[in-house]
């Protein structure tokens, strides 16, 4: 029988194993502003804020912390405009929406569902590819750690990636079988813990280096023309630059999924609005240490991430700690961002064929890692075949890190801008033309600016990535 998740209808009273639900029929949420804070602070901080000194090398001191800043401040303010509109027309009395593309439903609806859609999953799919690469890279800088600190740091010591990305993929593939994003709290508890250890290791490394003297020459301006850069490098990476930090800050693409998780009492809106002002102010501050730091202890010659880049060679257990706290967070992390689109595709064939017992069905059965659990067919066949493909597809384009600067540029101005915006005019009725509406649509005007500045610089980096692959090479 299906539970109570896909199934609001298949509610049994007097059966002794039926659940308490909520208002809409579901399983009764249990979230906290706890498990909302450690699943944005998951989703937020990855293993590029250990880029983020790259970042500021590329725009400098002033232009680089206030972009941070800026960012910041714009995804909170969005974020709690988002947060009002899970529930409608009423932010607290309203009825449930369960995804992002349900609120733009809701508030916007035509063609700007589909588009929303497309922006949402298409970004979502690409950070779980992207954290498999990230993931493997992590592992084999351990490797690669201890080679160097028995054989010099000048030996050539090489690690195969493809081990550690299939392993990746079959810790996933366990892990997908977790039902739905309610059942990730513990997995997102442990990732936010890890990624505060790694950022906070880098941080350390940072000033150990600053503190001994040995520092990089940094620039108000950052790089140098004529010195470190061309003046078209300086151009496309200082773009470049803010697409990663707008990326960084993208965690509005499941903010709606996330509320879902919340129990209903207090106000889910509420909740959501304080663990956004928590997670963006944390992660905020870890942003500006890492990156200001780091640009002080490697100046201009910053590489683009402290740990797998091998800014530091020792204390090597330290890195190696550091790199596995990477590849334990993006474990959560890759969870967070798959879950919604498993539930999309789920639900759209639940609703496509409702009598299917390939699709609906579901049996007790013990998954390894996760203990007694129902298990779904069509759930088990779908999501290893994701978590397959994924693999497959971060095996044979290990370049592939390179586009997700693109897609962070642009999906940030859709999916953390617009939409939020756009629901907000509708919701609170603002009028046309009053300096409120006209103060929403400039932000909105700006961002897309950016935005687009960010793509163009992205997608220089990523031909560039591309030329410099080396089986591309061998083929010159």
């Amino acid at each position: 029988m299906m539970d109570a998740y896909n199934n609001p209808s298949a509610v049994e009273s007097g059966d002794a194993a039926v659940k308490s639900v909520d208002d809409d029929g579901r399983e009764k949420r249990t979230g906290t502003f706890w498990t909302a804070s450690a699943h944005i602070i998951t989703a937020v901080i990855g293993s590029g804020v250990l880029s983020l000194a790259w970042a500021i090398a590329q725009l400098g001191w002033v232009a680089g912390t206030t972009v941070l800043v800026a960012f910041a401040i714009i995804t909170y303010y969005t974020s709690t405009l988002l947060a009002d509109c899970y529930r409608s027309p009423d932010s607290i009395t309203g009825t449930r929406n369960y995804n992002y593309m349900g609120v733009v439903r809701s508030y916007l609806g035509g063609k700007k569902v589909q588009l929303c859609g497309v922006a949402q999953y298409v970004n979502l799919v690409g950070v779980t590819i992207g954290y498999t690469i990230t993931a493997s890279i992590s592992l084999v800088a351990i490797g690669k750690s201890n080679c160097y600190h028995d054989k010099g740091h000048k030996a050539k010591c090489s690690v195969s990636n493809y081990p550690y990305m299939a392993a990746f993929g079959i810790v996933q593939i366990i892990l997908s079988q977790l039902p739905n994003f309610h059942k990730l709290s513990f997995l997102s508890i442990i990732a936010a813990v890890m990624s505060f250890s790694y950022a906070s290791i880098g941080i350390g490394l940072a000033i150990a280096t600053v503190a001994s003297g040995k520092i990089g020459k940094t620039e108000l301006t950052g790089t140098v023309i004529g010195v470190d850069v061309t003046a078209s490098e300086k151009v496309w990476k200082l773009f470049q630059a803010i697409g990663d930090i707008a990326f960084s800050y993208a965690f509005t693409t499941i903010l709606i999924e996330i509320q879902d998780t919340l129990r209903s009492s207090p106000p889910e809106n509420k909740v959501m609005k304080r663990a956004s002002l928590v997670g963006v102010s944390t992660t905020t501050v870890f942003y500006i240490l890492c990156g200001c730091i780091g640009y002080a202890a490697f100046g201009n010659q910053a590489p683009g991430d402290f740990l797998t880049d091998f800014g530091f060679y020792e204390p090597y257990w330290l890195i190696d700690f550091a790199n596995a706290c990477i590849a334990l967070h993006l474990i959560g992390a890759y969870q967070v961002y798959a879950q919604p689109f498993f539930q999309f595709v789920e639900e759209n064939c639940n609703k496509k064929w409702p009598q299917s017992n390939f699709i609906n069905k579901e049996y007790s059965s013990k998954v390894p890692l996760l203990g007694k659990c129902r298990v779904n067919l069509f759930r088990l066949v779908w999501r290893t075949c994701y978590v397959v493909l994924t693999t497959f597809v971060a095996m044979i384009f290990p370049f592939f890190n390179a586009i997700l600067g693109l897609l962070g540029a642009l999906a940030f101005w859709p999916l953390t801008v617009y939409f939020p915006v756009a629901m907000h005019i509708a919701q609170a009725k603002v009028k046309k033309y009053s300096r409120r509406w006209l103060a929403l649509n400039l932000l909105v005007l700006v961002c897309l600016i950016v935005s687009a500045l960010a793509a163009v610089g992205s997608i220089i980096g990523l031909i560039n990535s591309v030329k410099s692959y080396k089986p591309f090479k061998n083929l010159d």
